[in-house]
């Protein structure tokens, strides 16, 4: 079982789920900064980080190049002050601190939701990402050819000539499927899991480029646990039930036999507003307990959803399947979120905005709880030997507690 983020719905969180399976740490979700945000048929589409990197730079509804004004204090020796300083890094990069629009992707997109929130966002409900001031147009055309094309065919914008709306869109879920480190195994006998389906490979924040080591390690031992699990078997592997398969085929074809019913559209659309609004890169108690209300209601509203037409190629009909997934994992992240009270990585508490000694030390688990989800909280493996001998002690200590780094020395002993 493997996933990734592209047109993502849950499936690989959910199926485990419903199969048993365990889900760890699902609060931590990273938003990449920018992505489409008009019109809302490709709300969402990534804007790649190239366009930044290329001299493109963030302004809000004021012309304000609004970065500036974000840098973190651990930040501030590594980035520009000014935008002379700035703009000055594209030529000279030896001599010169990079531009703020490069800060890491939650910098960027804690930034840009506080300037929306804040009342200077753009008519979308993004910020403005302007490169066509900054480089000619047959430069942009050569150095951004998808990113032309993108904006041209889907959102009717020339960037050689006019800024880009963009915003926040959810990027990847560091959670996942609780799975054995050496063979992907779940907790759920012959369910192997590999790539973003899979959770605590990446911690709290995952880094660039690390998704594709993700699915070329992990992969591969998820291959050969199976592979030893199945040759475990013997005669006695599992068969197909066609009483099961029959059952599994009626319920997907329920939402045709309803009339006047939900439509799947709007259930998908008020389910991607609650969690944006309520359960997005900013988060608070009373936000995501009123999330909670809603996605019960809407867990009522989508077992009513009815569709019409045929089977084949049938968007709304695929929609309404998908949102059994969708709902699941909402919860998942909702329920988690709500329960870890410190900021990290991939989750910001605005009301507990601090990283926690004690929250380090744990995992959050989600379980399959009758028709909801269950949280508990579950202490973080010891780390292996091999594992502590690859960090110095003052490495480690920049992390960790003195008593910590006792006990754990303890533990490897």
């Amino acid at each position: 079982m493997t996933s990734n983020s592209w047109e993502y719905t849950g499936d690989g969180h959910a199926l485990a789920m419903k199969a048993g399976a365990t889900l760890l740490n699902m609060e931590f979700v990273q938003f990449h900064p920018t992505g489409m945000v008009w019109p809302p048929s490709v709300k969402g589409i990534l804007v790649t980080e190239s366009v930044r990197g290329d001299g493109g730079i963030l302004k809000n509804s004021d012309g304000k190049r609004f970065m500036f004004d974000y840098v973190p204090a651990v930040f501030r020796k590594q980035y520009a002050e000014t935008e002379k300083e700035a703009d000055a890094w594209y030529d000279d990069q030896a001599n010169n601190r990079r531009p703020p629009e490069l800060l890491p992707r939650d910098e960027v997109a804690r930034a840009i939701n506080s300037e929306v929130k804040a009342g200077r966002g753009s008519p979308a409900g993004g910020v403005f990402l302007d490169i066509a001031s900054r480089l000619p147009a047959d430069a942009i055309r050569k150095k951004l050819p998808s990113m032309y094309h993108q904006f041209k065919e889907l959102a009717d914008v020339d960037i050689t000539a006019e800024p880009m709306e963009v915003g926040p869109t959810c990027h990847y879920v560091m959670g996942g499927i609780e799975v054995d480190p050496d063979t992907a195994a779940s907790v759920v006998p012959g369910l192997f899991a590999a790539g973003e389906c899979s959770g605590g490979m990446h911690g709290s924040n995952r880094l660039g480029g690390n998704s594709l080591s993700d699915l070329l390690v992990f992969g591969r031992r998820a291959g050969a646990g199976a592979s030893v699990y199945v040759d475990s078997l013997g005669a006695a592997r599992p068969s197909v039930d066609d009483a099961e398969v029959a059952a599994v085929r009626r319920l997907a074809e329920s939402p045709f036999d309803g009339v006047g019913g939900e439509n799947p559209y709007t259930v998908h659309a008020e389910l991607q507003q609650t969690m944006n609004d309520l359960v997005g890169i900013i988060r608070k108690r009373e936000e995501m307990e009123q999330a909670l209300a809603r996605l019960e209601e809407l867990k009522a509203r989508a077992k009513r959803i009815s569709v019409v037409g045929d089977k084949i190629f049938n968007p709304g009909w695929h929609l309404s399947l998908d949102l059994d997934s969708m709902l699941i994992v909402a919860e998942c992240v909702a329920r988690s979120a709500l329960i870890r009270e410190e900021s990290r990585g991939g989750h910001t508490r605005d009301d507990f905005p601090d990283m926690s000694d004690e929250w380090r030390k744990v995992n959050l688990v989600c379980r399959p709880d009758g028709d909801g989800v269950a949280v508990v909280k579950q202490p973080l493996p010891v780390m292996p030997p091999e594992l502590l001998s690859l960090f110095e002690r003052d490495e480690l200590s920049k992390y960790m507690t003195e008593e910590e780094l006792v006990i754990l020395s303890e533990g490897q002993a």
